[in-house]
């Protein structure tokens, strides 16, 4: 499997290095000695083991008025914590779209909690945040690791999830009537929004609460992330699914294999398929503008492409070429998301009006993969990658670190706060190497008029 965030993509992303905040808040000073002290452990980690954020020569060139390299705490268990695993309880939620991995990550979290600090009570929240609000009517269910033993065995989330914000205020209630002292967060930019409002309503009220959040999304456009965990599985199914529209594309005179891919507003999936199989011989991502008509739009190249070979094979992710339904009233999701226009069906619908108004037959198979993608479990690569970030995540909640995320940075896991996490979205630079692999493995040229 290719691997798509190198450090140099890591880079390009980072225009102004100075707004990233890294400093990491904590709920008080650790007095208590970690029980991993008497498994002896020699792997403890301090506040003062850092990581640096960019690693490039350049970088660091451009960074020489800074007395220090701008750089994020290192990850890993602490020597001395800050709750007592005897009075600790804890909580999980997940939140937003179903992506391989999750039962990976609760699993991973229960079992540290229980094994490494032996905390007893570890809660599961029902159904996303309305899990917290009482008129929702849903009951928690307790995480033993007798519960979670297999979980990693099957897709999708043994909570499960929901959309749409909730109250903080009512959150926070609600955590204080279970008296939990740490809560664990799995979701992505929408849920990173509502983690960090949590915390701030916990530390107006003077609470001592800790928000670890561990980020999920299967399009992988969360900031300051080398790679989201089911990453490698949806590439790896997406490759599937271009493989047999490729097969089926051949089986065919004229034949068109097209396949929809997920990415509201990043292409990654789609491009990282597209290297790791290079089958594609266009790839429609939404960082990408392309046209249909005009003499060097898609239409006009497909002709030459049917001419010459008498096959094609296009991967379009899900959020490309939204200019299209401009003229169409858009509606909104519970997130607050727009809902997008179909990409795939008005492609096939446009080719197909196409090649029948020049009276050419051709034919179109059309594979949209998503829901199966999204729901399978984990392979050995991403439930690895929970398994750590699970760790990770209990690892810093035990060490009174808050309103933060556990992120894979430069190969290294590392603390950043949810404030960083949440400025933007990571997405495809057109001017990177990532980019050009995609155009060197489908000899596309600009589809721009």
């Amino acid at each position: 499997m290719t691997e798509i965030c190198n450090i140099k993509s890591l880079v390009d992303e980072i225009d102004n290095p100075e707004e990233i905040d890294t400093g990491i808040k904590v709920l008080g000073k650790s007095t208590i000695l970690s029980p991993l002290s008497k498994k002896d452990y020699t792997c403890f980690v301090s506040d003062q083991d850092r990581v640096l954020v960019l690693a490039s020569a350049l970088s660091v060139q451009a960074d020489e008025k800074r007395k220090e390299p701008l750089s994020f705490e290192l990850a890993g268990p602490r020597k001395e914590i800050y709750f007592d695993p005897a009075k600790t309880k804890c909580a999980i939620v997940t939140c937003g779209g179903l992506c391989p991995g999750i039962n990976d990550v609760i699993r991973s979290i229960v079992m540290t909690c229980y094994y490494g600090y032996g905390i007893q009570t570890t809660l599961g929240i029902r159904y996303g945040l309305r899990g917290f609000i009482a008129d929702y009517g849903l009951p928690v269910i307790e995480l033993t690791p007798q519960r979670v033993d297999r979980i990693h065995e099957y897709g999708g989330t043994i909570l499960g999830s929901s959309r749409g914000p909730q109250p903080p205020d009512a959150i926070v209630d609600s955590l204080e009537k279970m008296n939990v002292s740490i809560l664990f967060t799995i979701g992505g930019d929408g849920t990173f929004k509502a983690s960090a409002k949590i915390a701030e309503e916990i530390e107006k009220r003077g609470r001592k609460i800790a928000i670890i959040a561990i980020p999920k999304t299967i399009d992988n456009d969360i900031f300051l992330v080398s790679k989201t965990f089911g990453f490698d599985t949806a590439v790896q199914m997406a490759c599937e699914a271009i493989r047999c529209a490729h097969t089926e594309a051949l089986g065919a005179p004229n034949c068109i294999g097209l396949v929809k891919l997920m990415g509201r507003y990043a292409g990654f999936i789609a491009a990282a398929a597209t290297i790791a199989l290079r089958e594609v011989n266009y790839c429609l991502i939404p960082e990408s503008d392309f046209d249909l008509d005009g003499e060097k739009g898609l239409l006009r190249h497909l002709e030459q492409r049917l001419d010459n070979r008498g096959h094609a094979v296009i991967v379009v992710a899900e959020g490309a070429g939204q200019k299209f339904f401009e003229d169409q009233p858009r509606e909104t999701d519970l997130s607050g998301n727009v809902k997008l226009g179909d990409i795939g069906k008005l492609l096939k619908e446009r080719i197909q009006a196409h090649f029948s108004s020049a009276g050419k037959e051709i034919y179109i198979r059309y594979i949209d993969p998503s829901y199966i993608i999204r729901s399978v479990p984990a392979n050995v690569d991403d439930s690895l990658y929970c398994g750590n970030l699970g760790q990770n995540a209990v690892h810093a909640a035990m060490a009174g670190k808050t309103a933060m995320m556990v992120s894979l940075w430069n190969d290294r896991y590392v603390h950043i706060p949810l404030v960083s996490a949440i400025k933007r979205r990571k997405r495809v630079k057109l001017n990177s190497r990532f980019w050009m692999s995609v155009l060197e493995a489908t000899g596309q040229p600009s589809l721009k008029n």
